[in-house]
């Protein structure tokens, strides 16, 4: 482009920068900025003119001239001409004080201008600068500014005037009143402070090592007394901060007898500020500075506020309870025994938050000061126990995670952990009312036995103790698992203790019958029947020897019924929680199957006396049971049964009685009645089970003849007993008859028998069966049972089409409810008002208002009494379905408002009416009674909330349209969703994301494979998000969302869905068991979650360029994920920025997670937002920089990359806030010996060239030689990205290692190298050896060679190799000549290329070739003269 395109061009842009269109104004920057690059000096003096020729150019046209004058002056600051430089300066600095009012914008641009020149021009800026900051004037706000942000760009540069500068300063502090210049000396001071500080700790790197901190502490001494005593009083809280900051800062300069002085005054002062300021963690850490620097005991500066709620949404409160936190550290290093005292003396307060505060500081300290709390363990697990009786569910949460890091540290293993482990147990017992707190004890349970490799030996096989007291019955399926997985790992590690000596625990049969009870109702506790099973496989070796092999066999087989079979024990345990004591029926069995097997009568005998003495006789089932028990021991033990059955006849509970099967004589003992009941259902069984060749001898003699004493014969007795005693005894006869019938006709079969009392037995049977009137029934009925059904058919028909059909419904529904009213006491002639209601409402029904009708039935519902509402709701769902539009619609209107109105009372109910609902989804047509239905769920969840996810949960994965539908409505109500987010929020962070499981016995080493209710929550996030009215909720919770969403994508990463993901699920039988559509993918899920969050959340400029660009495809594949997280942070970045803060404090606690995917996944991210300024713009970089600092010794070598990725970032995003110790940080990249394939080195090179153009020669130069010394190997290496990164990290060092001798040898060295690669096979290789050498030339102390390699090495020119080596060689030996001093640089040449000439590498094997061709060939004769030469001098 000519000059005078340029000029027009740079003119025309410079006029656009006045458009009010932000992006506008960014791309004349940018344009500008690519003019500058090319030519900085013309389009600096232009920008200039132009400045100066319109003087009344508006504010923000003048910022944006400003701003780009400021970016060329960073990118080509060491081009720029040292005249054109002074004039900048004087620009800057008028531009900056022209005006005495502040104008922020105008003024911070100009500043800029003079800290970005100041980084190398720092004398001719101070010469400027301090013209205008003379002694006993108030100089203009940005002088000081700018000296301050001088002092934190260029530390070595500004720290030999600050003692000057604070010599002046001091004198102005006296007369400075208003509020903002004293906030602009305050946060100089502070920044003065931090860069001597800094200085002081470098001074192997500063120009001046005499610099001693004692040359500025009067000073400082005598600014902090005014600071103190004057400012820090003020009213305005924005200063107050800035003058604490400021104190924190100087103190570290004080003399150490003064800081001691004013500490009386100074700590007290602190403390208040507290009260003063909503702002806290500046005042913590001013508290952590001085404590650190005095280390006194001032535990009340801190206390109260560890204290405080932390609320996690707000950033500020969690850097500060952080930051006090670190503070209790710091005592502790001083003071352990003291504070450890205070710290457990506040757990026995009474105050709910003095004991969350002290246990918030005993965990940090277990887990930050293990040295010093070794000797404490004792203390602390006796002091523990005073919080483990806190009635408080926040303490008890506290409590947990005291205990979980106590388990890391051993503190389980000495005497008094199990106490800490019986708490755990204790509540994971809890009931659905404390599901968070259950759940995180659950959690707590599983890492223990998954993550704590030393406690293995403690909950095995302690944890067995807790499986056979009832209280702990709740927390059978937890307890199971973890034994299952320790007995697992015991086993698999070959350990002796895998076998259980049952000494001090439950029997060994007492734990086998436990678990077989748990197994007959798989699905009660939570689903213990599977958990049950499979530790009963990992106890059999300990139970009895010979078990192992049959449950190995039978066991299998039962849990894959189980896990296929899951709608038939859905059902099942439906059923049962109508029938709780089915278990103790079982478990009477049970002991039948154990007698059997028993040979001691004695022991016979005993158990068959205690089972009829303790069993309860009034209860029907139970009493079956027993039956059935004793029936099964007769089978071995016939005699002996029988003799105690007619014992037990014989004994006091009973009178004697004649005649065959009379029905029982009036006792005044209800309880005998019941007993005789169950004796006579015992002989029944015992005929049934009895062995065949032995029982019809004993039919007559003994069964019958017992059964005969406990009955009369004369009917007379018959209609004059009482019902109620009666009918259990008849009953009993009634079954027992039929069992004894069953026998005797399966034996009759084998052998002859004559059955002598055969009639007599038929007439008993019928007289019984005459015997009570039908005038009873209605006699003994106590409720109209009937009533919720016959209602919950009728009521829909009263929208039906035919107007007869309705009409009809309304006097059936009219007498229905009067039938109702006499059973509840009514007179026959009271009239209800809403019953007849119903007659006004049937002379209407020609023309029916909907609205009416479905008010009026609605509201007659209220009326119902319980037991009847379940049955009328289950009704409804029936007509849900019905064939008429009206009707069914009906049905749901109605549904709906018994719900609102009572379905508060229903919560054992809700998984089964969410179970209806989703079978009635699937055939319901009608588009209005779907809306219903998922109103239905929303009611559900507002009063059940927890129950409702809980059930939703667990259904079968993945979830299918119905029940995506669920989910979906829940999305409707946006305060509804905001709870559910976040319980699923809570759970996901704690839950374990996957286990690690081995694929097949076939292949070796381990796969992860998803758990099911972390995989089964993120479907149902994404399913509540695509309800658009979700929207406010996700809006509110949007970084936590993305946070959790985002660590969730990390989990799942390479994670596959086992086989038996649904093992424990609660819903529908799946048509294709065991099988997944190809669709469902565990990453998948997550990616797609995290789509419609974005979506959801507005930000379409965030999804467009993850569209286009493949992001999401590459967050699912394992080798591109990290790009893809690269390409999200970068699209946040962008589009997002404002969001950002709050997603980075979420997202930091999980850099310390144990899962290495989710570090990797943060990190990443974290990485890439470095890249961009924004992070700068929003007060990021230092949480940032230092999570990455955080990461370099990360035990993933992943994780070390990307931190070391993220470094060199900030180079790019942020060059201005580059510090100098970032260059040993890069550094230490290059030593990783755990990096196979290079990567961390790759980065490290890399970031270290983008550093290196933001730092200062003096940071640099000492560790020159030491990163060249690094680089040398890598010149080598077969990977061509390797080579080309450090053949350019090796020019960019050359930049400022000219003038070293050092260094120029070392040039010399590798100078072959480099001309060998210039005939490298990649071009990038060639490009960057073209690069190195052009700005290595000066060093190498030959003008002819430099000017060559200047006009020659172009990277986008081609090159003849063949010649160039020709005419290098030439002049090297020539130059030899002219100076002997030099001539041995031939010798060395022709030394280092020799060995390359046999290289085995074929692109090295040319250019050797042709270097010592051209050298020996032409230059022979002169090159051995000059060895000569050599070897004389």
């Amino acid at each position: 482009m000519e000059d005078t395109d340029v000029e027009q061009v740079s003119l025309s842009l410079l006029d656009a920068a006045n458009d009010r269109d932000p992006l506008v104004q960014e791309q004349v920057r940018k344009s500008i900025l690519t003019l500058g690059k090319q030519q900085p000096d013309k389009i600096l003096s232009m920008c200039q003119d132009y400045l100066v020729k319109h003087p009344k150019l508006t504010t923000s046209h003048r910022v944006v001239i400003l701003q780009t004058i400021e970016l060329i002056v960073k990118f080509k600051l060491d081009e720029i001409n040292y005249q054109k430089i002074k004039k900048i300066i004087s620009l800057a600095s008028d531009e900056m004080t022209r005006s005495k009012d502040v104008i922020p914008d105008w003024q911070q641009a100009a500043s800029d201008i003079l800290v970005a020149v100041g980084n190398k021009h720092i004398n001719d800026i101070m010469e400027e600068i301090l013209s205008k900051f003379q002694p006993g004037v108030l100089p203009h706000f940005f002088v000081v500014q700018t000296l301050a942000s001088l002092s934190e760009s260029n530390v070595y540069g500004m720290v030999p005037f600050l003692s000057a500068i604070l010599g002046t300063m001091l004198p102005m502090l006296s007369i400075s009143k208003q509020d903002n210049m004293k906030f602009v000396f305050s946060s100089a001071l502070a920044r003065f402070s931090e860069s001597i500080m800094e200085y002081l700790a470098n001074l192997d790197k500063a120009p001046d090592p005499t610099v001693r901190k004692d040359t500025f502490s009067s000073e400082i001494y005598a600014a902090y007394d005014i600071l103190f005593s004057s400012w820090l009083q003020s009213r305005e809280p924005k200063l107050r901060l800035t003058v604490a900051e400021a104190l924190g800062s100087m103190s570290h300069l004080m003399p150490h007898d003064k800081l001691e002085e004013q500490l009386p005054k100074l700590i007290p002062t602190t403390v208040s500020l507290y009260k003063k300021n909503n702002e806290h963690y500046i005042i913590s850490k001013v508290g952590h500075v001085m404590l650190k620097k005095v280390r006194r005991r001032h535990k009340g500066l801190c206390f109260a506020q560890v204290c405080a709620p932390v609320d996690y949404s707000n950033p500020p409160t969690v850097k500060n309870h952080n930051e006090v936190l670190r503070i209790f550290s710091v005592l502790a290093n001083t003071f352990p025994d003291r504070l450890i005292v205070f710290v457990l003396q506040k757990l026995e307060n009474n105050n709910e938050r003095n004991r969350m505060g002290s246990l918030a500081v005993l965990r940090h300290l277990i887990n930050s000061s293990t040295s010093m709390m070794e000797t404490k363990k004792s203390l602390i697990l006796a002091s523990i126990r005073q919080p483990l009786l806190d009635q408080s569910n926040k303490v008890k949460k506290m409590v947990v995670q005291v205990i979980s890091a106590m388990a890391h540290h051993g503190y389980l293993e000495l005497e008094g952990g199990d106490l800490l482990v019986k708490f755990i147990v204790q509540h994971c017992a809890l009931h659905d009312t404390y599901n968070a707190l259950r759940s995180m004890c659950e959690n707590t349970l599983h890492l223990f036995t998954t993550t704590v490799g030393r406690l293995t030996d403690v909950l095995w096989p302690s944890l067995l103790c807790y499986l056979t007291p009832a209280q702990y019955s709740n927390a059978t399926t937890p307890l199971c698992r973890s034994l299952v997985l320790l007995g697992n790992k015991k086993k698999s590690a070959q350990e002796p203790s895998y076998v259980i000596n049952f000494t001090s625990l439950p029997s060994p049969y007492v734990l086998m019958v436990r678990l077989l009870v748990n197994a007959a109702f798989p699905f009660w506790g939570r689903g213990r029947g599977a958990p049950s099973l499979r530790l009963l496989t990992v106890l059999a070796p300990s139970i009895h020897p010979n078990t192992q092999k049959v449950w190995e066999s039978e066991i299998p087989p039962l849990l894959s019924y189980l896990e296929g079979e899951v709608a038939f024990f859905f059902i099942v345990g439906f059923v049962s929680r109508f029938y709780v004591c089915l278990w103790q029926s079982f478990l009477y069995k049970c002991i039948g199957v154990t007698l059997q097997q028993c040979r001691s009568k004695d022991v016979v005998r005993k158990q068959l006396q205690e089972v009829l003495i303790t069993a309860r006789h009034s209860d029907t089932i139970e009493r079956t049971g027993v039956a059935m028990g004793i029936g099964l021991c007769a089978s071995s033990h016939l005699d002996d049964t029988l003799a105690k059955l007619e014992d037990f006849g014989k004994s006091d509970a009973f009178k004697k009685a004649s005649g065959i099967f009379g029905l029982l004589k009036v006792s005044s003992s209800c309880a005998g009645f019941k007993m005789k009941s169950t004796l006579i259902l015992c002989y029944g069984y015992v005929a049934l089970n009895a062995p065949g060749d032995k029982i019809l001898a004993r039919i007559d003699s003994d069964i019958l003849r017992c059964i005969s004493k406990h009955f009369n014969t004369k009917v007379g007795f018959l209609v004059q007993l009482e019902h109620s005693r009666r009918q259990s005894r008849k009953l009993s006869l009634i079954q027992s008859v039929g069992l004894i019938a069953r026998a005797i006709g399966t034996c009759v079969t084998r052998q002859s028998y004559l059955f002598s009392r055969k009639m007599e037995l038929l007439g008993a049977m019928l007289v019984h069966n005459r015997s009570v009137p039908s005038t009873n029934i209605l006699e003994n009925m106590v409720t109209f049972h009937n009533l919720g059904a016959l209602l919950g058919r009728l009521s829909p028909r009263c929208t039906d089409s035919s107007p007869l059909v309705r009409r009809a419904a309304i006097d059936c529904i009219y007498t229905l409810l009067y039938i109702q009213l006499r059973y509840d006491g009514f007179a026959l002639d009271y009239k209800d008002e809403s019953v007849e209601s119903l007659i006004t409402l049937r002379e209407k029904l020609n023309s029916p208002d909907p609205t009416v009708l479905y008010t009026t039935c609605s509201g007659l519902t209220k009326r119902l009494p319980q037991q009847q509402l379940i049955t009328l709701i289950f009704m409804l769902f029936e007509g849900l379905v019905d064939p008429q539009a009206n009707c069914s619609r009906a049905s749901s209107v109605m549904l709906n408002t018994l719900l609102k109105n009572r379905g508060a009372g229903l919560q054992d109910l809700v998984p089964e009416m969410l179970e209806v609902l989703h079978i009635r989804l699937q055939v319901i047509s009608e588009e209005q009674v779907k809306v219903a239905v998922a109103q239905s769920v929303l009611i559900l969840a507002t009063q059940h909330l927890q129950t409702v996810v809980n059930t939703l949960i667990a259904y079968p994965l993945p979830f299918d349209s119905w029940s995506c539908e669920m989910w979906i409505a829940l999305g409707a109500d946006s305060t509804l969703a905001s709870q559910i987010m976040e319980i699923m929020m809570e759970k996901l962070a704690v839950m374990a994301p996957y286990a690690d499981k081995k694929e097949s016995m076939l292949r070796p080493g381990m796969s992860k494979f998803a758990t099911g209710p972390p995989l089964a929550m993120t479907c149902a996030l994404r399913e509540i998000m695509l309800n658009g009215q979700s929207a406010d909720a996700v809006v509110a919770l949007f970084p936590r969302l993305f946070s959790t969403l985002l660590v969730r994508l990390g989990s799942s990463v390479g994670v596959q869905v086992p086989k038996d993901i649904n093992s424990n699920s609660i819903g529908p039988e799946r048509k294709q068991s065991g099988k997944f559509p190809s669709s469902f993918d565990v990453c998948g899920v997550a990616v797609e979650a995290l789509r419609i969050l974005l979506a959801r959340a507005q930000l379409e400029e965030v999804l467009k360029p993850l569209d286009s660009e493949g992001a999401w495809e590459k967050m699912q594949d394992p080798k591109k994920h990290m790009d893809g997280v690269t390409l999200l942070a970068r699209a946040m970045a962008k589009h997002a920025g404002p969001r950002l803060p709050t997603i980075v404090e979420n997202l930091c606690p999980s850099l310390n997670n144990i899962y290495e995917c989710q570090r990797i996944t943060v990190i990443a991210f974290f990485s890439e937002l470095l890249n961009h300024h924004v992070v700068t713009e929003l007060m990021m970089m230092d949480m940032l920089m230092n999570s990455m600092m955080e990461r370099i010794s990360d035990q993933c070598s992943t994780v070390r990359m990307l931190a070391i990725r993220g470094l060199g970032n900030i180079a790019v995003g942020s060059p201005e806030k580059v510090p100098s110790k970032l260059l040993y940080a890069m550094s230490s990249g290059m030593e990783e010996k755990d990096d196979p394939g290079k990567r961390i080195t790759l980065e490290a090179m890399s970031g270290l060239s983008k550093v290196l153009l933001y730092l200062d020669k003096k940071n640099v130069q000492l560790l020159v030689v030491y990163i060249f010394m690094k680089i040398k190997p890598f010149l080598e290496s077969e990977n061509d990205e390797i080579r080309c990164t450090s053949i350019m990290l090796l020019g960019n060092l050359s930049k400022f290692g000219s003038g070293e001798p050092v260094f120029k040898d070392q040039i010399h060295n590798v100078l072959v190298s480099l001309l060998l690669h210039l005939n490298d096979p990649s071009p990038q290789v060639v490009k960057a050896s073209k690069y190195a050498m052009r700005v290595c030339a000066p060093v190498v102390g030959s003008e002819q060679i430099a000017t060559m390699f200047q006009n020659h090495l172009h990277e986008d020119k081609g090159l003849h190799y063949g010649e160039f080596v020709n005419d290098l060689t030439k002049y090297i030996v020539s130059d030899g000549l002219k100076r002997l001093g030099r001539a041995h640089n031939d010798a060395n040449l022709l030394g280092e290329t020799l060995p390359h000439f046999f290289t085995p590498n074929r692109f090295k094997t040319s250019p050797a070739c042709t270097s010592p061709e051209y050298l020996l060939r032409s230059q022979i004769s002169r090159s051995l003269d000059l060895r000569r030469r050599i070897s004389f001098a």
